[in-house]
């Protein structure tokens, strides 16, 4: 099975993974005792991705996969311990040029994350 399916159709696996649980707070500020009165309003995830070096084909699926400002995500979630599908957007993507021989680029790799919505 994929590691990652977006909008129901599995990409190439990253060949590195990791999911951040980010709290969303709305104010936060402290009392005149000093203790952190927080107003949590939301938490989310954010899905760390890597890839090594891809053929065009490959890199191409994997970008237009995400062209969209928000599309869907299956992945493994640690914290439910399951397979889940949310709502994600992506943030930068990265790809390091390695070469271009004879016209071909070739790159080194690409990097990215997707955010929850």
């Amino acid at each position: 099975m994929a590691i990652l399916k977006i909008n129901g159709v599995a990409i190439p696996d990253p060949s590195e993974f990791s999911v951040d649980i980010m709290d969303i707070d709305d104010e936060t500020t402290r009392n005149a005792k000093g203790d952190l009165i927080r107003n949590r309003i939301a938490t989310k995830r954010k899905l760390n991705c890597q890839w090594p070096a891809q053929k065009n084909a490959q890199m191409s699926l994997i970008l237009k996969a995400v062209k969209n400002p928000f599309f869907q995500v299956e992945y493994p979630d640690p914290m439910e311990g399951k397979r889940l599908t949310k709502t994600f957007y992506v943030g930068d993507r990265q790809m390091p040029m390695y070469s271009e021989v004879n016209g071909i680029t070739q790159w080194e790799g690409l990097s990215m994350n997707f955010i929850e919505r």
